[in-house]
């Protein structure tokens, strides 16, 4: 019986049993049968046996040494007593074991206290012994937990006790980190340490890393250090941004932030946990940013602007962002707060008319760059600077689009003489973006059609190409009512063209009075400007020529009817003032009729001239001023002067000299005078009048009955062009007057339709 007891003890394994039957059919069956075990009972004093050597390793390795024991023994003594079939009299022994086990935890633990609550060690020498203390706690809870890990195994997962490694934690919590004296000292020392990283001191991390951990690992991260931190982090940001925003540059404070910002993320990449992550970045952007939104707004946004400073707007944008949509309004606000009033100062400086339309294309392409590089075009920026644009570009009526219109003349008339196609497509279409801004496009209209049949007459456009690429540009803008006119003008061009190739043919052969060439350009009239009825004496050979030419096209062409326009005719005289130095002379109609009566004269007087030539008198001036007080001088003038006066005198120039032969002095053609202007503004006027009382019939003749306050808005609403209630009233008055329409006999306020 012994013998067979030992044999089973010493056994220790299981086996499955697996056997196969025959019978009759061919086939077998694998039966598996029930698992059995077997274990040898441990003697009944075995644990009394065995525990003073677990003790004493036990001791031999929360003091640092080494086991006199075995640990393959000890660990095989561990094994029998927690996996072996055990007796009555034995059945505790795992729960013995585990609660020896804990007692010599606890005792050893309590050991620890006594350095860590004295007052010997200053903060930082303090947190390192606590940390020494920590890693040998570690070490030596990593080797009790090998050497029991049969216990953890087996007792500890069926009985609901706390694990080895847990027991060790939690002593470790209770006696050490729950000791008021040792947290205290703890976390003050901790935030010490932060507090000397935030003044830019250099502090061990491993070592903030490493008692931050412990905390984690004890659960006393968010109950003692998170709350301590975060309240010491608000008071310093706090403290610091209300401080910082009134001593520093704003430019300096967003670099400020960027750099707080910085740290804290390099902060909890290094020992902050993450969970703090959310909490500690909010602290930091509510302190510097949040509440100090309008201070920055405020204090220099604009300079930035002004200066150009890219990096800082991008920065601050990125910052608000961070915050939320509100920051970004508030940003988008002040960014169209200052495109209203810089714009609005440009436009609005009479003095600077012959800046403004460069001015606000560096200004549009500044912004521009700043809604690129610094609020990564975001759709809102865009649009607020589209909204800003067309606020103060409309501040002064009908000035912006006459000086566009003007700019855009001024590049097509110098055109690829001073740049590339390339180049000049570019800035045609800057200049089409600004024109996109104005209401009054009728104004821009009535201008680039004038300065544009002044292009075509004179020959100042430079490219043909671009005039009709602009013309297209304009088309795809405005549809083709807006160009239709411009459209005819280019017609009449070609139409020209032909009818002097066959004027040519038909002067073949013949004589041409005073052997002179004349060009002739027929134009359709309701296509273009308007040009006041001006009156001229020719000289014979310009009359028969006239005639012949009026003959030859009224042959061609029945029912038509020529009206002779000498305010653009040009002129290209041959002669000399020094023997021998024949030159050319490109000149308007009047330059050459002044010119041609020094043929017979050497001294003629102002109002001589005025006689001989019946130029009138504001445009003979500006004849006379452009021949004798310009740069090129073909008379003389007594006295001398830069005005004209009718008690001048004047006399060929016979010293003239120059280095060209074919001299251009005709460009006093291109040139407006300010009746010029004012001229075409009256008639934009005018017809804006003749469009108003047409939509209010239109109106009318629709709804028959209608209050004043409706046929206001519906007027509004119809036209594009920018108009005050003032003008709509008097325009209503007028079409009162004239019978299109009667007030109610019964309310002065509603108007009734007159068929």
């Amino acid at each position: 019986m012994e013998k067979d007891t030992r044999n089973r003890y010493s056994n220790g394994s299981s086996s499955a049993l697996f056997s196969s039957q025959n019978s009759s059919m061919t086939t077998k069956k694998l039966v598996i049968k029930n698992l059995k075990t077997s274990a040898l009972t441990p003697p009944p004093d075995y644990f009394d046996k065995i525990w003073p050597l677990l003790k004493q390793a036990l001791e031999a390795i929360l003091n640092g040494r080494n086991s006199p024991t075995n640990e393959e023994q000890l660990y095989r003594h561990i094994d029998h007593l927690c996996t072996t079939s055990m007796n009555e009299t034995n059945t505790s022994s795992p729960s013995l074991l585990y609660e020896n086990l804990k007692k010599v935890l606890d005792d050893h633990i309590q050991t620890l206290r006594p350095p860590l609550l004295t007052d010997a060690n200053d903060s930082y020498d303090y947190l390192r012994l606590l940390n020494s203390i920590w890693n040998d706690h570690i070490v030596r809870s990593v080797l009790i937990r090998q050497l029991f890990i049969v216990l953890d195994r087996t007792y500890v997962l069926h009985a609901a006790v706390p694990s080895i490694w847990e027991l060790n934690q939690d002593l470790f919590r209770r006696y050490i980190m729950q000791n008021s004296i040792i947290s205290n000292r703890c976390i003050s020392g901790l935030l010490k340490l932060i507090e000397q990283e935030r003044r830019g001191e250099t502090i061990d991390s491993s070592l903030m890393k490493n008692l931050l951990r412990m905390l984690i690992d004890l659960h006393l991260y968010k109950k003692d250090f998170e709350p301590s931190f975060l309240q010491s982090t608000e008071e310093l940001y706090h403290n610091e941004g209300r401080q910082l925003i009134q001593r520093l540059e704003l430019s300096q404070y967003l670099s400020h932030i960027e750099r707080r910002l910085n740290e804290e993320q390099l902060r909890i990449k290094n020992y902050i946990d993450q969970s703090t992550k959310v909490q500690l970045i909010h602290i930091v952007e509510n302190n510097l940013i949040t509440n100090h939104i309008k201070q920055m707004l405020s204090k220099n946004f604009d300079t930035l602007i002004d200066e150009n400073r890219f990096t800082s707007v991008a920065l601050m944008y990125d910052l608000f962002l961070r915050i939320g949509p509100n920051a970004i309004h508030d940003l988008r606000e002040a960014f169209g707060n200052y495109t209203k009033v810089h714009g609005r100062a440009l436009v609005i400086d009479v003095d600077k008319d012959d800046k403004m339309v460069d001015e606000l294309l560096e200004f549009k392409e500044k912004l521009d760059h700043f809604v690129h590089e610094c609020f990564h075009n975001n759709e809102k920026f865009v649009n607020i600077l589209k909204d800003s644009f067309e606020y103060f570009i409309n501040q002064r009526a009908n000035k912006p689009a006459e000086l566009i219109a003007k700019a855009v003349d001024a590049r097509l008339r110098a055109g690829n003489k001073e740049a590339t196609e390339e180049e000049l497509e570019k800035i045609l279409d800057k200049l089409l973006i600004l024109f996109r801004f104005i209401h009054g496009k009728d104004v821009f209209e009535a201008f680039y059609k004038k300065d544009l049949a002044k292009r075509l007459l004179v020959g100042k456009s430079a490219s043909v190409d671009a005039e009709k690429s602009m013309l297209l540009k304009l088309k795809q803008e405005c549809g083709n009512v807006f160009t239709s006119k411009l459209e005819g003008m280019f017609k009449d061009i070609e139409l020209s063209k032909d009818i002097m190739s066959a004027f040519d043919q038909h002067m073949n052969g013949r004589e041409t009075p005073g052997n002179i060439g004349m060009s002739v350009y027929v134009l359709t009239m309701g296509f273009w400007p308007t040009y006041p009825s001006v009156t001229a004496i020719l000289p014979p050979e310009f009359c028969r020529l006239q005639e012949i030419f009026t003959s030859f096209y009224l042959s061609k062409h029945t029912g038509r009817k020529l009206q002779w326009q000498y305010t653009l005719d040009h002129c290209l005289l041959k002669g000399w003032l020094k023997e021998k130095a024949i030159k050319e002379f490109h000149v308007s109609l009047y330059q050459a009729l002044v010119l041609l009566l020094f043929n017979r004269h050497k001294d003629l007087t102002y109002k001589d001239i005025q006689e001989q030539t019946k130029i009138q008198g504001p445009e003979l001036q500006r004849t006379l001023q452009s021949l004798a007080c310009g740069k090129i001088r073909l008379l003389n003038k007594k006295p001398m002067s830069k005005d004209i006066n009718t008690d001048d005198r004047f006399t060929l120039n016979t010293s003239f000299e120059h280095k060209l032969i074919r001299i251009k002095i005709n460009q006093v053609q291109l040139k407006e005078t300010p009746e010029e202007n004012s001229s075409t503004t009256e008639r934009v006027v005018q017809d804006r009048h003749y469009q108003i009382d047409a939509a209010i019939v239109r109106i009318m003749k629709t709804r028959k009955t209608l209050s004043h306050a409706q046929l206001i808005s519906e007027v509004f609403s119809q036209l594009k062009f920018p108009l005050s209630t003032g003008v709509v009233k008097t325009r209503i008055e007028s079409l009162l007057e004239r019978e299109y329409m009667k007030r109610s006999a019964d309310n002065a306020n509603i108007y009734e339709y007159l068929a």
